[in-house]
């Protein structure tokens, strides 16, 4: 089968089973890739072998436990060996070295073929014939489960902190045999197959088999390996077909519109960052110099044909960023999602680097550069919401499995998505476990949690009655509260010093405090209040600011209570709000000018930094997520000079430690002059650590000299 040969037997016979399989027809049995092929006549009659209404059940493609009927099984005194090769018309069982075993009989229903056997082999192959044609294909029924019950124990608990290695497609040896494991949580499914190019998309040849009440289904494919297209074919609690159904679990998914999973090995890569690691949390804790450089990967910089790889992203912004003195990069989420225009926030394959730039491999060399350069990668991830794509996670087994089956609670408003289901074990640990995998198998350096506070309250972006209140009558989502307890707790434990950074834009108490104190358990909360106050006030005729100098001082108020990142992120430069540079008064000059202003000003506020890419140097239209960066401005000595400065803020920052060793802490910060509101201006001292000298930052909002 392996050799392409059987395969493209079953799609010669099928009229050329469709290359996209983005719309197969699930109405009845004809859509599987293999034909339905009327048998020639029988002579001798077909033995007793097999019963026949499984024999139909499984050339239907409705039998429900296909391992229970192929394979090896007691019979009489002996056993009997049963086989399914749609299109075959005469089949035998042979050793490794080719020497026949058995030839078996054709059962009752077309490709089903049995043979009665005094002893079981310990190892087979099957040759088929159809015409002049004959093929060899291993039989997948020959082997056991590669699931053990620990697995199943910790997937049926909730508490599989490595689900990637138990659920998925998994390249591996097993019992000697090269090939791919694939495991899929579908509890209530009737019926479950893995469908591919390697099977001709036809859902009756690699039916899985499900083990015991775990709800997961598994089936080791020999001789398939990496690059391979696949999907699941699912049955629902009725017997109806599903769409088919990307893997959840899967480590490669196909570039859309295209929208099958791809087999990944994740083996081998040669990580070079041990160092790096074991320095992680001296840089980025509350005490370190974080300034981050929020990207979109796709309209950093576009190439011919499209999308920038991997490397190319290597050899062009790693450098760039480390020459602008950033410490750290965030990418804008770069897990796999079928619409471009989502910008990633509502993502399909959580465990698949986008194919957009590449694959998982690309990816880690990314990792691995960046670190190599000195800046920490940190991935925005979306544990909140889903789209409702046929192909995704909704309703994945027929039922509400991931989502709430209640759109009060499972149906997003704002977004025409659908919300995770955290009170439900499995979908938390699904969750939980992807976060744990980009840390640990990408060696990423942190995540930037997105839209926590639509996690947090039950009746956000709701009207009354739209809601559901919790258990003790509120609006606080316990489960959501939990889950991100236990999210936090889980990746502090297994990955110390990565970042886990929360976008909450409510007074949410205890973001970034412990969670064994009753605290959210965040490094960092977005201080979205003084992103909003500040720009506010940057966007007044200077003449009027005097009026509004509180909104400059105000966020001094509470800049200690949490461990804040002062973000002027990509949401500050879309949906008709302009740029940045756009938003200051003035003629042209005096727009560079108060924007350099502000940067100093927010370089010398307490709390870590971030930028949206093209903000370091004043690009003047708003981020088209479809196009890239305006580069050609750099040819303008004011975008060139805003440029300069952004890096000789970030290096100052990082080379004064009273800049930023006490982010956090009220004894870091000492005002000199914070009322003068007539003068707009602004004076304070930053405090480090005994020894180090402090710093003033002075700034003047107006355009008179002082």
């Amino acid at each position: 089968l392996h050799s392409g040969e059987a395969a493209g037997i079953a799609g010669a016979a099928a009229g050329a089973a469709d290359a996209s399989h983005a719309d197969a027809s699930h109405a009845d049995a004809s859509h599987h890739g293999s034909p339905v092929i009327a048998a020639p006549p029988l002579d001798p009659p077909p033995d007793p072998l097999t019963p026949a209404d499984q024999a139909a059940a499984l050339a239907a493609g409705t039998h429900g436990d296909a391992f229970a009927l192929l394979g090896i099984h007691p019979h009489g005194a002996g056993v009997v060996l049963r086989a399914f090769l749609p299109g075959a018309e005469a089949v035998e069982a042979i050793a490794p070295d080719g020497a026949t075993i058995a030839r078996l009989a054709p059962g009752p229903a077309e490709g089903v073929f049995a043979a009665a056997l005094d002893t079981a082999p310990t190892d087979w192959r099957l040759r088929a014939r159809r015409g002049a044609k004959t093929w060899v294909e291993d039989d997948p029924h020959r082997f056991a489960p590669t699931l053990g019950p620990l697995d199943l124990h910790l997937i049926g608990e909730g508490t599989h902190q490595r689900l990637w290695t138990a659920l998925g497609a998994r390249v591996m040896t097993h019992q000697g045999t090269p090939g791919t494991a694939f495991a899929v949580w579908a509890p209530n499914a009737r019926r479950v197959a893995v469908v591919g190019d390697f099977n001709g998309w036809d859902g009756r040849r690699h039916a899985m088999r499900r083990l015991g009440d775990s709800g997961v289904w598994e089936i080791f494919v020999p001789g398939l390996g990496a690059g391979a297209r696949y999907k699941f074919e699912l049955r629902g609690p009725e017997g109806g077909l599903l769409p088919l159904k990307a893997d959840p679990m899967g480590l490669g998914a196909e570039l859309r519109p295209a929208t099958a999973s791809v087999v990944r090995d994740l083996h081998g890569h040669d990580w070079r960052d041990a160092d790096w690691l074991a320095g992680r949390a001296a840089r980025g804790n509350a005490a370190a110099p974080v300034s981050i450089y929020e990207v979109h990967a796709a309209s950093w910089r576009r190439v011919p044909g499209g999308f920038a790889d991997w490397d190319r992203l290597v050899d062009d912004l790693i450098p760039y960023a480390a020459d602008m003195g950033f410490t750290h990069l965030e990418l804008m989420p770069v897990a796999e999602h079928p619409f471009d225009g989502s910008w990633g926030y509502q993502p399909v394959g959580l465990y698949a680097p986008t194919a957009r730039h590449g694959d998982a491999a690309g990816f880690r060399r990314f990792v691995g550069a960046c670190h190599a350069a000195g800046l920490g990668l940190i991935l925005d991830w979306v544990p909140g919401h889903f789209p409702a794509d046929d192909h995704g996670l909704a309703r994945f087994d027929g039922t509400h499995l991931y989502e709430h089956a209640d759109p009060r609670e499972g149906f997003h408003p704002d977004w025409n998505t659908l919300i995770y289901n955290f009170g439900r074990r499995e979908v938390a640990n699904f969750l939980i476990a992807n976060a744990l995998y980009w840390l640990g198998e990408h060696h990423v350096d942190g995540l930037r949690v997105d839209a926590v506070a639509s996690m947090l309250y039950r009746d956000y972006s709701r009207g009354p009655g739209e809601w559901v209140p919790n258990v003790h009558g509120g609006r606080e989502n316990l489960e959501a509260v939990d889950f991100l307890r236990r999210a936090n707790a889980a990746v502090a434990a297994a990955h110390p010093g990565a970042l886990m950074i929360a976008e909450e834009s409510t007074a949410w108490p205890g973001v970034t405090a412990p969670t064994e104190g009753g605290g959210l358990g965040f490094g960092y909360k977005w201080n979205m209040g003084w992103m909003n106050d500040t720009l506010a006030y940057m966007a007044e005729d200077p003449v009027h600011r005097r009026w509004h100098h509180n909104k400059m001082t105000f966020g001094l108020h509470y800049a200690f209570s949490e461990r804040f990142v002062l973000a002027l992120s990509h949401d500050e430069v879309v949906h008709g709000k302009g740029s940045l540079i756009g938003r200051m008064p003035g003629d042209r000059w005096q727009k560079f000018a108060n924007l350099r202003a502000y940067y100093g000003f927010m370089w010398g506020h307490p709390g870590k930094k971030l930028i949206f890419m093209g903000a370091e140097f004043g690009q003047e239209a708003e981020w088209d997520f479809a196009g890239e960066l305006d580069w050609g401005a750099l040819s303008d000595p004011l975008h060139a000079g805003l440029r300069r400065l952004v890096g000789d803020l970030n290096r100052l920052y990082r080379a004064a430690p009273a800049l930023h060793q006490r982010d956090a802490r009220a004894d870091g910060f000492q005002w000199i002059e914070g009322a003068a509101a007539e003068a707009s201006v602004l004076a304070w001292l930053r405090h480090g650590e005994p020894g180090t000298p402090p710093v003033a930052v002075v700034v003047n909002f107006t355009p008179v000299p002082r």
